[in-house]
């Protein structure tokens, strides 16, 4: 099947994507692929069930997932992303090595919660504002989609920290 995800949700190819959409069609494609609807099929029908509801959430999650939809979309575009590529903005890296330490202070605070919602809401703001950076190249495209990996490892930089403070909470919920 040469379709890609946005023709099989009946998607324009875009970095822009209607969540509510998405999710209807994806339940609608999961009802219509659904292996149970396949029980009296033939053997080979009921593996193509398993193979299409497989790749429709394979799709579903690349597309739902604003990192993982612009890493397809630059796959789509012929971009290949270099895992050796660590170039960093130093401003970035400065803001990061602060929000750490913060991170690493908490527990201690007075108020580790309060302290670990405070990382939380900076990381959680600096990840929509590199969304919203990733949409605008996206929608200029041309040479503006050689300035979407700088931001995609942002914001994986942003995805990890967000993680981090989620362990923290529980090593505290744990630990109290």
């Amino acid at each position: 099947m040469n379709e890609n995800y946005f023709q099989l949700f009946g998607l324009p190819v875009g970095f822009a994507v209607d969540a509510e959409t998405l999710a209807l069609r994806y339940r609608d494609l999961q009802r219509a692929a659904h292996p149970d609807r396949y029980a009296g099929a033939s053997e080979r029908e009921r593996l193509l069930s398993v193979q299409q509801a497989a790749l429709i959430n394979e799709a579903y999650r690349t597309l739902k997932d604003p990192l993982a939809r612009a890493r397809y979309l630059l796959e789509l575009s012929g971009i290949t992303l270099s895992d050796t590529d660590t170039r960093m903005d130093p401003m970035f890296l400065l803001e990061q090595m602060e929000l750490r330490e913060a991170l690493a202070a908490a527990p201690r605070a007075a108020d580790p919660y309060a302290a670990l919602d405070q990382v939380r809401t900076t990381a959680e703001a600096t990840e929509r504002h590199l969304v919203e950076e990733l949409a605008a190249l996206f929608q200029r495209g041309g040479e503006a989609l050689q300035e979407v990996p700088e931001r995609l490892r942002k914001l994986q930089f942003m995805r990890k920290l967000l993680e981090e403070v989620d362990a923290r909470e529980d090593d505290l919920a744990h630990n109290s």
